[in-house]
């Protein structure tokens, strides 16, 4: 549960703060003292609507817990900061000022709904959580222990606060000390990009740094080792704020995550200096008095407490989401019980099947295709052709070959011809494909725009080919902070000799040059190196049709000596069509048992998946039609006449037809076309149903059909879940005069600026 989640409002103002340092507080904000921050600008109370009372009607005696919340100054001032400024080029200053109490009011009465809900719920655990809570609101208590006691002392959502606002403020100084301190300059980084996969460096939703000990095994706080088959883990938050004043060996995990320029160049002097500049515009906001606090220790300022409590506020209205959600899937799906997903498919399948009643509309169906927008229905199709999706691996023409290419295309047209060159022109265009070379087009990720490339030597096992450069490091070795990387195995090195200087940049040798029969070896071996559990001593997956020898790796027709690829007697004057087989060099296919509804899922033993991963690696690694890698599944592929050129057209049918795992090599205007099908459409029953869910099964399976389309129930179809549920307590709550109250005068100050 969790995955869907309200963006609140936070008073982390790490961005802002690093922006504004340049823009000073102190030229827009002038306040009179400590007395004026502090002052009231809106007062909310929710337990005071008649449809409250109604609501928790049987514990109405505890209202008081929850009590009113005071939006002070403060507050206000701090939410500008965060995000006041995008909005200031398009409004007045009121109107900014005003927008911002409302959403502050409205966070505020999300958080009195949520405390109450979870009190209720907490009462279940402990009798007096309603005592113990009103204690902890009284005086002599900080605000944040309320909200830690109900969200759990020692709970992951508290520690996940923490973390939050702790690398906030990290990323704040890091931007100050790198930038207007030791004044960093990319100088030496390219401009050169190459498409990344999706996932690149983002971290699992729930990640904070747990403490290890020297072993690498997880502690608590005593020192004790954390069991994977203990019930109470109870990790330790291991991550400190550096400020110059506090060393580096107290941050904890922040000391592996420091910016690497910043790692070379920082030191205690300028960490310092960075972290005044942070608390020199703190101060300029009158978010924090020089006078009374101690500035040397950031977690002892107000400040820090005010955006702790903001981030736990944060926390607790998405806990009642996450309880709120599983209320609801309980209500319509009870354990065992498929009916509510079985009628929601069946409604999606007749919709589909009442409106793809022609090959032309399932296409434009297909085209969005996604894990939240799903195809369950497939018209029949003319001359029983199937639809389908296919990666493609172009290696081009060089520039001189293209010269070449259009010359031959002025000397060889024949408009008589279906496509538009006679026999003579293909034939003259195989001496040119022969001789096609490329490289691995990852270079940029090295040295372009952002660098992605690492060392995989002593970091990564059994990975393949001539270096031991590799890409997304985070990504590959540390799935409990970084998500997984989608279809993308991510252990094919860099195809080429590259050093790593000791200054950063990187020198680049000879890149070896592979032609279409290297490319086929290369795709046939690590294709089977994927699928054999990463061993080069394994099965074959990777078989040919009769046209391609895999012994000596050449084509078994003497394809480059054809010089008739028209269809017919060759001796026939008036022939007009070009016979497109001819214009295939291999085909074969990858044998696994397809499996439509799990063709997605990345369970160590789909093969079908793997084998995908594994092809779109190579894509990444070698394809100039940058174009499919932004795609879902490949590029899209008609049952019919498609826009594609047409010895593409027919391969891709040719392989598409014969099923998921099949590939088809053809010449094209391009270059070489390695096409390879990752999916297909082709229908399992008389009714046109792609295929038949089996819950039971697949339901908790990542990647499956079924596990998607429940995904996808929950997220779409529960009522009032999430965002709608949120704009629900909000407009029925929110009531003037009865749960709100402002204070306009307080903040007239901000109104009249500008």
């Amino acid at each position: 549960m969790g995955k869907k989640k309200i963006k609140l409002i936070s008073g982390i103002v790490a961005a802002a703060l690093t922006c504004s340092v340049a823009f000073g507080g102190c030229s827009l904000i002038s306040t009179d003292n400590e007395k004026d921050m502090s002052r009231t600008v809106a007062e909310v109370d929710i337990s005071k609507t008649e449809a409250f009372e109604n609501e928790f009607k049987d514990n109405s005696k505890y209202f008081d817990a929850i009590g009113s919340t005071e939006v002070i100054k403060r507050e206000l001032i701090t939410y500008f900061v965060n995000v006041g400024y995008s909005y200031v080029q398009n409004n007045n200053y009121a109107e900014v000022f005003n927008k911002l109490l409302d959403g502050l009011v409205q966070n505020a009465i999300l958080t009195q709904y949520a405390t109450m809900y979870l009190l209720q719920e907490k009462t279940a655990e402990d009798a007096d959580a309603f005592k113990t809570f009103s204690e902890l609101s009284g005086e002599g208590h900080k605000e944040s222990e309320k909200y830690e006691y109900l969200l759990g002392a020692d709970s992951d959502d508290v520690k996940l606060a923490k973390y939050a606002l702790m690398s906030s403020i990290n990323s704040a100084i890091d931007s100050i000390e790198k930038d207007r301190i030791l004044q960093y300059t990319e100088e030496s980084a390219g401009s050169d990009t190459r498409t990344a996969p999706a996932n690149v460096d983002t971290q699992q939703d729930d990640y904070y740094p747990k403490k290890k000990n020297p072993s690498g095994e997880y502690v608590r706080a005593d020192g004790t080792v954390i069991k994977e088959t203990d019930a109470d883990k109870n990790y330790v938050l291991d991550y400190g704020i550096y400020t110059g004043y506090t060393t580096l060996a107290d941050s904890g995990a922040y000391l592996a995550d420091r910016d690497e320029f910043l790692a070379k160049k920082g030191t205690m002097a300028t960490r310092i200096r960075a972290y005044t500049r942070f608390v020199s515009t703190l101060i300029d906001w009158n978010l924090v008095d020089e006078k009374k606090e101690d500035i040397t220790k950031v977690d002892e300022l107000e400040y820090y407490a005010d955006e702790y409590v903001s981030q736990l506020k944060s926390r607790v209205i998405n806990k009642y989401y996450d309880l709120y959600e599983e209320e609801q899937i309980k209500k319509l799906i009870d354990e065992g019980d498929t009916s509510y997903l079985d009628t929601a498919y069946n409604s999606l399948f007749n919709f589909q099947k009442n409106s793809y009643k022609t090959e032309e509309d399932f296409s434009t169906a297909i085209g969005s295709m996604s894990d939240t927008s799903f195809i369950l229905y497939a018209p029949e199709t003319e001359n029983d052709g199937t639809f389908g999706f296919v990666y493609n691996i172009l290696l081009p023409f060089s520039t001189s070959q293209s010269a070449q290419l259009t010359a031959l295309q002025s000397l060889y047209k024949d408009d008589k011809v279906d496509s538009g060159y006679s026999s003579k022109y293909y034939a003259n265009r195989n001496l040119l494909l022969k001789n096609i070379k490329t490289t691995d087009q990852r270079r940029a990720w090295f040295d372009g725009s952002k660098e992605y490339a690492f060392d995989a030597n002593g970091k990564v096992d059994n990975y393949f080919g001539n270096s031991s450069w590799l890409f997304f490091e985070n990504n590959l070795t540390d799935n409990e902070r970084y998500k997984p990387l989608d279809k993308y195995v991510g252990k094919y090195a860099y195809n080429g000799n590259v050093i790593k200087n000791k200054d950063g940049k990187y020198i680049f040798g000879n890149a070896v040059q592979l032609g279409i029969d290297d490319m086929l070896k290369e795709f046939t071996d690590y294709v089977n190196y994927v699928l054999n559990g990463y061993t080069k001593n394994g099965a074959n997956h990777v078989t040919f049709d009769s046209n391609y020898d895999a012994d000596t790796w050449t084509n078994a027709n003497g394809y480059y000596n054809v010089d008739d690829f028209y269809t017919g007697d060759k001796n026939d004057d008036k022939q007009d069509q070009i016979d497109y087989s001819k214009l295939v060099y291999a085909s074969g296919k990858v044998n696994f048992t397809a499996d439509r509804a799990n063709a997605l899922n990345p369970d160590k033993n789909n093969a079908q998946y793997w084998a995908m991963s594994a092809v779109n690696e190579l894509e990444y690694a070698y394809t100039t039609d940058t174009g499919v890698l932004s795609q879902y599944l490949g590029y899209t592929v008609e049952a019919g006449d498609t826009s594609y050129i047409k010895e593409f057209e027919y391969a891709a049918h040719q392989a598409v037809n014969n099923g998921e795992g099949s590939f088809s090599v053809c010449a094209g205007d391009y270059g070489w076309h390695l096409i390879y099908v990752t999916y297909t459409f082709d229908i399992e029953d008389g009714n046109g149903a792609l295929y038949q869910p089996n819950w039971q099964a697949n339901i908790t399976k990542e990647g499956t059909f079924e596990y998607m389309f429940y995904e996808w129930i929950k997220d779409n179809d529960l009522d009032e879940v999430s965002t709608t549920r949120q704009t629900y307590i909000i407009n029925k709550f929110n009531k003037d005069k009865v749960t709100v109250k402002k204070y306009e005068k307080a903040y007239k100050n901000l109104t009249n600026l500008g």
